[in-house]
């Protein structure tokens, strides 16, 4: 599959579909022509102005009071990109580096950043021939644009830094070779404009979002199997209820809930009791309001991926060169926060399930074992869920209310956005863990219904978790299973 880069409206599902299905990139006619028409424009400009244009004919940052000459502006884009690749930390995951090519590729593609149509063309080769840039967590702002990560996407265009090929490491210029090519020759505005933006908050964005939707939707049969388990009331999820405080999210998850409990023996049964635990109950509403928090964010970051986010920007029709702030991270920083909290409190309720699961109510043994006492059971994997939900409690506390000044306070305001993208993955990575023990444990628990079934969908999903997951009779080395637990999560196809 070959996707064309064009001015249209970009979709996160055709990011996915690309990753997923190893597709490739190309320009589109419409794209060449406005990559083009903008680049003529600055070079006219160029030839006729007196006057200093930010980041074009000036310094960076503090220093836009510093005038170039002409016969160094290529060399000041050069200059910028060494100078500006400072990352440190961990390495970035490749999916997230392929989303940083597509989507740097695609906002210079709407022509207003005055790039050369073969600077994006090699950013298309690095696509297509999987030549990952090697980028690393940490370094950027998330306000001057991504400028650390993005310096490191694009230093290999010009035979610098590394870059992983089939698997393994190479120096930029080894792999230049090996492909023929020439390192290219950044003209005015060109490292400026691949240096600006927020292609590493954005690509973070993309890439948690589609693990949220998924982890989201896992929450829900995960606890309906829990709910099973702990032969809970179908009430909270009738339909009426939702009617009269109709948030989409809720009513959402009461419907999902319907729909993979229909035909279950034991969620149809007579109860007992009259009411359940908020865990349980208010499962709708819980879930239901991080599902809300997900689609909101995904809202935003639909807008950003296709937006152009780096300075100064360049309006040929109304002969205008403008410094202005897009490159601000602020809209993607704040959301960030809200979803690391709506992540994190799917696996608090998650957890808060576990335990009522292992804690000998409802005829239901202590720690999910016959022969407790000799056997510890479900003890601990409550204690590990616990522990990673503290874990997310403490990285939930925002990113976007810090800031510190830079550049000689020329920058004064930054939106942190970066450090919230990269701890907002470690809340999803711990939500799969959380999400993947009560499934271990809610599989468990729900053999003591037995011989009740529950509705074919839940059935099925055991069915398949049995494959590779087994029933605990007396104590075995637990990591192993929960570690085979987070796979089956990650893996399994959902077909509701």
């Amino acid at each position: 599959m070959t996707y064309k880069i064009s001015p249209d409206d970009l979709k996160l599902e055709t990011l996915w579909e690309i990753l997923k299905k190893n597709g490739k990139l190309s320009l589109s006619t419409e794209s060449v022509e406005l990559i083009n028409r903008c680049r003529s424009y600055l070079d006219q400009k160029l030839e006729n102005n007196t006057s200093p244009i930010y980041g074009i004919t000036t310094g960076f940052g503090s220093l836009h009071k510093k005038t170039i000459s002409h016969d160094q502006l290529n060399k000041l884009q050069e200059n910028l990109v060494m100078s500006h690749a400072c990352g440190t930390g961990p390495v970035v995951k490749e999916e997230i580096v392929r989303l940083m090519l597509i989507l740097k590729i695609h906002a210079l593609s709407l022509g207003k950043s005055g790039v050369q149509v073969q600077t994006v063309q090699r950013l298309i080769d690095f696509f297509n021939e999987g030549i990952i840039p090697v980028i690393y967590e940490q370094g950027s702002l998330g306000a001057s644009g991504d400028l650390a990560p993005l310096a490191h996407l694009v230093l290999p265009l010009l035979g610098m830094g590394e870059v992983i090929y089939k698997g393994k490491h190479y120096e930029s210029g080894t792999i230049l070779k090996q492909f023929g090519w020439s390192p290219v020759e950044l003209m005015s505005k060109e490292g400026l404009a691949l240096l600006n933006g927020t292609q590493f908050m954005s690509s973070y964005g993309v890439y948690i979002i589609a693990m949220a939707e998924r982890l989201s939707l896992f929450a829900d049969i995960t606890s309906a199997i829990s709910l099973e388990a702990y032969d809970g009331r179908p009430d909270p999820f009738f339909e009426c209820i939702h009617a009269i405080r109709p948030h989409k999210g809720q009513i959402t998850t009461a419907k999902t809930f319907r729909e993979i409990l229909k035909g279950s023996q034991i969620i149809s049964r007579a109860k007992a009791h009259v009411q359940d635990p908020y865990s349980f109950r208010c499962i709708p509403q819980v879930h239901g309001a991080s599902k809300d928090a997900i689609s909101y964010s995904k809202s935003v970051i639909h807008t950003e991926i296709n937006s152009v986010t780096d300075n100064p920007t360049i309006f040929p029709d109304e002969d205008l060169i403008v410094s202005g702030g897009n490159f601000h991270g602020q809209p993607l920083a704040l959301i960030f926060d809200y979803l690391a909290i709506a992540l994190a409190e799917l696996g608090s309720i998650s957890e808060r399930r576990v335990y009522r699961l292992i804690a000998g109510q409802r005829d239901l043994p202590e720690f999910l074992v016959v022969n407790s006492g000799l056997n510890s059971g479900f003890m601990i994997p409550q204690y590990t869920a616990a522990s990673i939900v503290s874990q997310n409690k403490q990285l939930c506390t925002p990113s976007s209310v810090d800031s510190i000044p830079s550049s000689n306070e020329q920058e004064d305001h930054v939106s942190m956005g970066a450090n919230g993208a990269t701890r907002l993955l470690r809340v999803a990575d711990n939500l799969e863990r959380i999400i993947a023990i009560e499934l271990f444990t809610a599989v468990q628990a729900i053999e003591f219904r037995r011989p009740l079934r529950s509705s074919d969908f839940i059935e099925d999903v055991i069915k398949s978790y049995r494959k590779t997951i087994s029933f605990i009779q007396d104590d075995k080395v637990m990591f192993g299973e929960i570690a085979k637990s987070i796979d089956f999560v990650r893996d399994y196809e959902i077909k509701l």
